[in-house]
């Protein structure tokens, strides 16, 4: 009997972003995981993202769907109800995936379904593209609920989550205005093991716009 591997729905939620969505769209559709959607859910842009996403409407792996401003919790949980994978795999629209990412994760995700969450390792780039370093930070893994209470370690872009898990204990919480996937994280490490690949697969960019600058806000929506 032939394996067949599991479709990947990689949701992209973005906002004013054209400058920076083409990079993200790519390195998603650039995987050497073969299986893959990509949905990029426009939270009410008023850039040229709508212009920007027609370069890919013959790709039949990536859809685009334009809602009304309403927060990045509603923006990813419509991503998450279009998905047809068994697995969901977030990207912020301002960073990208080298191309092994989904390869080496969808290893670690096991037939018991005990396994919720594979993420990786990261490097900071700059505005440009330029790699600046990396964070250096303890990443352990199984059961981490108390460890997640010590620090969110679990890059959101990095992540990949089985659909199962999401399905029973929930997507983002839409009251929360920030800290949405450490929230989302603590839910799932209380039922699910928590797995990392030890290589730096998301670029995750660092430029004056971003919406993780905003350190106090993200502390006080904990």
């Amino acid at each position: 009997m032939n394996h067949v591997s599991p479709l990947v729905s990689v949701v992209i939620a973005t906002y004013n972003m054209a400058k920076y969505l083409p990079e993200a769209v790519e390195s998603a559709r650039s995987q050497t995981y073969g299986p893959i959607e990509i949905i990029v859910v426009d939270d009410g842009s008023t850039d040229d993202t709508a212009l920007i996403t027609e370069r890919w409407r013959n790709d039949p792996r990536v859809r685009y769907q334009w809602q009304e401003n309403q927060g990045q919790a509603k923006a990813k949980n419509r991503g998450i109800s279009m998905a047809n994978g068994a697995y969901i795999a977030f990207l912020d629209a301002d960073d990208r995936w080298r191309p092994a990412k989904l390869e080496q994760q969808m290893l670690l995700f096991d037939k018991e379904q005990r396994v919720g969450v594979v993420h990786t390792d990261a490097v900071f780039i700059d505005a440009h593209g330029r790699e600046t370093g990396k964070r250096q930070i303890a990443r352990p893994q199984g059961r981490v609920t108390r460890q997640l209470l010590n620090d969110n370690f679990v890059e959101f872009g990095s992540a990949v989550v089985a659909r199962h898990a999401i399905e029973r204990l929930g997507a983002f919480d839409e009251a929360l205005s920030m800290s949405i996937d450490y929230d989302l994280w603590l839910r799932l490490s209380t039922a699910y093991d928590f797995m990392y690949v030890d290589q730096p697969l998301l670029e995750y960019r660092i430029w004056g716009g971003q919406m993780s600058h905003r350190l106090l806000e993200r502390t006080d929506c904990i």
